[in-house]
């Protein structure tokens, strides 16, 4: 096994660069956000309005209608899509370059359905990120998902636990990275110093991050952060990205805690555009 590696700033200042001048909103990935239902339309939003915060070109949300006037008032940057509407929702999935499956998506069978299409029409070139309730209801699953696109999977310990069959004892770097390597994707570990896996055999630690960020709706905000940064850096390398923008994530955070006792999800994402501007 290699060395786990200890992310510093240096992760940010390798991906954040200076845009082209000759660039417009396709050139910085066209984001699905997929989830929200009745009671957790929070969740969807914030994965939203992270992605659109940390840079992405065009970001649309597929969620439950009711949720629909909350993101056009908190977010007009965003469009929308009816995810009990399946032909919309199929074509919107075939129109992204990244999506996102799970925050406040539900285990229901409406949120079973919208996870198989999801899989079903997702394009190879995609990337895909699995959070929250889209990781429970496969890990539900007799099947392990056989990716046909690039995936990355965001678990808490306990989600990693129905994932990879693991208990929290057994979650070592070792037996973490063997079950990584058969889910043949790329898993970010979350939890104090949160451990990424990677589908090049890296294993990056983020030695930065605290009690500060233990708070709902932490994770959909890390999930749209992700997104955003692997759409709008594709020809930089996956690994590299994707620890950029974990990276971030607590970089921000930290810097807040500076002042403020709790960080709020809602504080980082109002603070990512300054805070990527250090770095451009």
């Amino acid at each position: 096994m290699e060395t786990m590696k200890n992310l510093t700033v240096a992760c940010l200042k390798q991906v954040i660069k200076p845009r082209p001048k000759q660039s417009h909103k396709g050139n910085f990935g066209k984001i699905l956000i997929i989830g929200g239902n009745k009671n957790m339309g929070g969740a969807v939003i914030m994965s939203a309005s992270a992605a659109v915060h940390a840079g992405a070109g065009l970001v649309t949300c597929a969620t439950d209608s009711s949720n629909f006037f909350a993101l056009h008032a908190r977010l007009p940057e965003a469009m929308v899509v009816d995810h009990s509407d399946f032909e919309a929702l199929t074509q919107a999935i075939k129109q992204a370059d990244t999506i996102v499956i799970g925050p406040g998506l539900g285990l229901d069978k409406l949120a079973k359905q919208i996870l198989k299409i999801t899989l079903t029409a997702v394009d190879p070139t995609t990337t895909l990120i699995i959070d929250g309730s889209a990781i429970t209801l496969l890990a539900q699953q007799n099947e392990p998902l056989r990716p046909t696109c690039q995936v990355i999977y965001t678990p808490h310990q306990v989600e990693w636990a129905r994932l990879s069959g693991l208990a929290l004892t057994e979650q070592l770097p070792q037996a973490n990275q063997s079950a990584q390597q058969k889910l043949a994707a790329h898993i970010v570990l979350k939890k104090y110093h949160t451990e990424i896996y990677h589908l090049n055999n890296t294993l990056s630690r983020l030695p930065i991050g605290g009690p500060y960020m233990a708070t709902g709706g932490m994770g959909d905000t890390l999930t749209g952060i992700i997104a955003a940064f692997m759409g709008q850096f594709k020809t930089l390398a996956p690994a590299d990205v994707l620890d950029a923008a974990v990276y971030l994530h607590s970089a921000v955070a930290s810097d807040l805690s500076q002042s403020k006792y709790v960080v709020l999800p809602t504080d980082i994402i109002e603070h990512l555009q300054t805070f990527m501007a250090q770095f451009s």
